[in-house]
């Protein structure tokens, strides 16, 4: 195995740069911050989807794609990408992926971007799904 670089971060500095970005959103709070407006957005792939469950009212863009699809500049955005205030919620299984997409959507553009805390996971513990 080959150590890493001393002047390159790991994951969980990556990952803490990332979420100190974040307004993070409680799993719980979902359903409130959906009705209040922000969009979710499902990026598990379609197997782990198939495997955990479907989040009801997600919109589902699998990681690979997501800052196309949701960039109102893009030429591939979807309908609902029509503005950079849009508040996206982005949902993975667990709450580390998301991070790092939302943080992706920030840098593109998009201020609002943020993730659920604990993921799918966390919503199906607290009762939302």
């Amino acid at each position: 195995m080959t150590a890493r670089r001393a002047d390159v971060p790991g994951i969980d500095t990556v990952l803490a740069a990332a979420r100190a970005t974040l307004d993070r959103v409680e799993a719980a709070d979902v359903p409130s911050a959906v009705a209040d407006g922000a969009v979710l957005v499902d990026i598990r792939p379609a197997a782990q989807r198939a495997a955990e469950g479907q989040a009801p009212g997600a919109l589902v863009i699998e990681r690979n794609v997501l800052e196309w699809r949701l960039d109102p500049a893009s030429d591939a955005r979807i309908p609902e990408a029509g503005s950079a205030d849009t508040r996206w919620l982005i949902l993975c299984s667990e709450g580390y992926a998301s991070s790092l997409a939302a943080a992706s959507l920030q840098a593109v553009g998009l201020p609002n971007a943020t993730d659920v805390v604990g993921g799918y996971q966390a919503m199906r513990a607290a009762g939302v799904v």
